[in-house]
């Protein structure tokens, strides 16, 4: 009677999968599995949330890197946080099913010999096959849909099969603001009375960012009572004060480049009023928490806004209007598209909720 409403083993063929859709009830320990990049497990943490709407009482899981933890962590919608780069201390008994939202064939590989019941993905790696019992065949290169309505596509093995609107992904992801005590030499900043607007100008590389001198003017440009927080890494922080100095010397602006661990951002995120960006980590957190995110992207197939903008309640996004341009599709980094963006453009729209002084609330 225990097991009644489990998948027994013996239904496990070697090609097939299990037998017959997920229930409410059969599900009582699921695993999600995002082991890339920060702004792409935010984007899967609305899985999470439908996974909780549709297993009440299951015991959701995610696995992922060790630098996204805190993101986890602070999902309401997630019970445990496992580190993908110790995968042989965790006990995968009672485990029903294993979600790859991203493609790993070693997590793939370890979940197959762990002879977890249903493991779900993507029919288009050919690992997949292999160790995978059930696979949903689509594309994400050449789909319509946004990042993280094209993760629900994974749910479907799970029973789940309507569509999701960005406004439900919205509502879907669950995450919170982590309570942090910041260093003794921030707290005199952070305290400061005024608007808090977030910038962070750099993103490894992986995105295509507006110039370092369109944030200068930007600073430059914000009204009095408006104080601007320069977020990164420490490395970023170094390439900001060697190619455009004068950023980090504005009067209006306190550097935080390198100086808060993920858990503080967050926290900081969730307690400034605004943040701009590229298509960066923080800008989906911000948009998560329910902040006003503002997103700069240029107009070029994979990396348009319609695939990767920020999803919340005040996320907007601003590109340059020549309709998929193709001129710096090339470079992985320089974009004459993202350069006329103007700095009337981004100003419009941090402007936009800025009403009146507010204070941080440092927990």
């Amino acid at each position: 009677a225990q097991n009644a409403n489990r998948f027994p083993r013996k239904q496990i063929g070697k090609k097939s999968g299990y037998c017959g859709p997920a229930t409410n009830h059969a599900m009582q320990k699921i695993i999600i599995s995002r082991t890339d990049n920060l702004g792409d497990v935010v984007l899967s943490l609305p899985v999470a949330g439908k996974l909780r709407q549709l297993f009440p009482a299951a015991q959701l899981i995610f696995l992922g890197k060790k630098y996204t933890e805190p993101v986890i962590r602070s999902c309401v919608h997630v019970d445990e946080y496992w580190d993908v780069a110790q995968l042989d201390q965790y006990d995968t008994n009672g485990a029903d099913a294993i979600v790859f939202l991203f493609p790993d064939r070693p997590v793939a590989r370890w979940a197959a010999r762990r002879k977890i019941p249903v493991r779900v993905g993507t029919g288009h790696r050919w690992w997949h096959w292999v160790y995978c019992n059930k696979r949903v065949n689509f594309s994400r290169k050449k789909s319509d849909l946004h990042e993280s309505q094209l993760n629900f596509k994974l749910l479907q093995s799970l029973g789940w099969q309507q569509p999701v609107s960005l406004a439900e992904v919205a509502e879907l992801y669950g995450l919170q603001t982590p309570a942090v005590d910041f260093p003794d030499d921030l707290r005199p900043h952070l305290s400061a009375q005024g608007y808090k607007l977030v910038l962070h100008p750099k993103s490894k590389g992986s995105a295509r960012e507006w110039p370092l001198e369109s944030y200068l003017a930007l600073v430059k440009s914000l009204p009095e009572g408006m104080q601007a927080y320069v977020t990164g890494t420490e490395a970023e922080g170094k390439a900001v004060a060697n190619e455009c100095p004068d950023l980090l010397r504005q009067p209006n602006v306190t550097n935080l480049m390198g100086k808060l661990a993920l858990t503080e951002l967050i926290a900081f995120i969730g307690a400034a009023d605004a943040l701009v960006a590229c298509s960066t980590g923080p800008l989906h957190i911000a948009a998560a928490l329910g902040k006003h995110a503002v997103g700069i992207y240029p107009n070029i197939r994979p990396m348009h806004p319609g695939r990767w903008q920020p999803v919340g309640p005040r996320a907007e996004t601003v590109v340059f209007a020549q309709p998929d341009c193709r001129a710096c599709a090339g470079s992985p980094t320089q974009c004459a598209c993202i350069r006329r963006i103007s700095l009337a453009d981004i100003r419009e729209r941090v402007l936009t909720n800025f009403v009146r002084p507010t204070v941080l609330r440092i927990q």
